[in-house]
């Protein structure tokens, strides 16, 4: 183990980075019931929604594991789901056998381009300042997700957000919660996420805010999803936008993650790059097969296992923690949903506050860099969207340079992710 992983080098422990796993399930845990539901509105079977969501997410957490040696765990994404159920199934009517297909032709299409390296060099080609405005802009979009799972921020008609009422005892725990975590976590506790997590959903208890629903239960039968994509209908010229716009978002969501999680566990080199990126992202595409194989959309990386890194892991073993628990979710999966949102939410704000640290190291007297750094960081909350945030800066990051006399500085890498999201924007709208 030590061999594999280089425990010793990064500054860990085989206990360390079993908590660290734990943090990252427990702050994701949510995705084995929402995937599900999505998935159902789309006509897919709940019950083997729920099994492909499960196998989806540990399958891709070890390939990231053992391929890569990352931290970082996969599973359906956030936004994806929403865009596979609600916009391709639900507003265009495509069959969802066919958006499946559409899923699996975008996760050969990054197989490929990350097998030639071409996907690498594109990553790697990011300016310094766009990968901190991500990273910070990652950790805004936790912030309001986590706002809103503690009942702080609420929707309003007028003002699109507003607070929160703070007498609700969901809200108050969660803060307390919040208080608690962070403030295990300034002492150096290890796993103070984890002891905060479930200390918040135990006080939910009393006031039966947190539902104990079993411990086991067999899991649902895959067979109504598994293999049934329709590889020939996803070929048709009319989803080669569908199938275009998986590919980039699922190009721009992972290349945020890891930017985001290499950089808060130090793993990022000085000059900005990616250690072992290639085979990051290959397990990255190859979960997202996989996933569409099993019955569900774009598995994709985990900011989420932003958690599990200041939690403390570092190595890949902390990914192959969160693929078991993703398998035994498959059995305990009335256990697993006993953790409610209120519960998760406070680490979900905490680590955006953490995020946030990267925008000090922008150069702040640059104004063709801060600018596009500011935009892109913005972006991401206010139009829900980690990929509409990183379009929005490499489209500012090119324009801004070109129009201040310094087009020599903007390399073709961010020209050529500043059009395809241009595309991708115009392919929406």
């Amino acid at each position: 183990m030590e061999r594999f992983f280089g425990l010793a080098e990064r500054g860990t422990t085989p206990r360390r980075e079993v908590l660290a796993g734990l943090a990252t399930f427990l702050t994701m845990a949510y995705i084995v019931v929402v995937n599900p539901g999505i998935m159902a509105a789309a006509g897919i079977d709940h019950g083997a929604a729920f099994v492909a969501t499960c196998l989806a997410a540990a399958i891709g957490s070890a390939l990231m594991g053992l391929l890569a040696n990352y931290p970082i765990a996969l599973a359906p994404g956030m936004g994806l789901n929403a865009y596979f159920a609600f916009a391709v199934v639900g507003a265009m009517g495509v069959p969802w056998q066919v958006a499946l297909g559409a899923v699996f032709l975008s996760g050969i299409i990054f197989f490929a381009v990350s097998l030639a390296g071409f996907r690498e060099w594109l990553i790697n080609s990011i300016p310094i300042s766009l990968k901190l405005g991500i990273a910070a802009g990652i950790g805004f979009f936790l912030g309001l997700i986590g706002l809103r799972g503690m009942g702080l921020v609420v929707d309003n008609p007028a003002t699109l957000v507003s607070l929160g009422p703070l007498g609700e005892a969901a809200t108050l725990i969660s803060c307390a919660g919040f208080v608690l975590t962070a403030g295990l976590v300034a002492r150096g506790v290890t796993g103070g996420i984890v002891i905060g997590i479930l200390v918040t959903a135990l006080l939910g208890l009393p006031f039966g805010l947190t539902q104990f629903n079993g411990i086991f239960s067999l899991p649902p039968s895959l067979a109504p999803t598994f293999l049934q994509m329709d590889l020939a209908g996803a070929l048709g010229l009319g989803l080669v936008g569908i199938v275009f716009t998986f590919f980039i978002v699922d190009l721009l969501d992972n290349a945020g993650t890891l930017i985001a999680t290499t950089h808060r566990a130090g793993l990022m080199r000085k000059d900005g790059s990616v250690p072992r990126l290639g085979r990051a992202l290959m397990a990255d595409s190859g979960g997202a097969m996989i996933g569409a194989a099993l019955g569900t959309s774009t598995t994709v990386s985990y900011i989420e296992s932003a958690a599990g890194v200041q939690a403390g892991g570092r190595t890949g073993l902390t990914a192959l923690t969160v693929s078991a628990l993703f398998l035994l979710t498959l059995f305990l999966a009335p256990l697993a949903t006993s953790i409610p949102a209120f519960a998760t939410a406070p680490a979900l704000l905490l680590v955006a506050c953490l995020m946030t640290q990267g925008l000090r190291d922008i150069d702040w007297d640059d104004a063709t860099e801060f600018m596009p750094a500011a935009i892109t960081a913005l972006s991401m909350p206010f139009t829900f969207s980690i990929a509409t945030g990183i379009g929005l800066g490499f489209i500012s990051y090119a324009l801004i340079k070109l129009v201040a006399g310094k087009g020599a500085q903007v390399g073709g890498a961010v020209w050529l992710i500043a059009a395809a999201s241009a595309l991708k924007f115009s392919l929406q709208g």
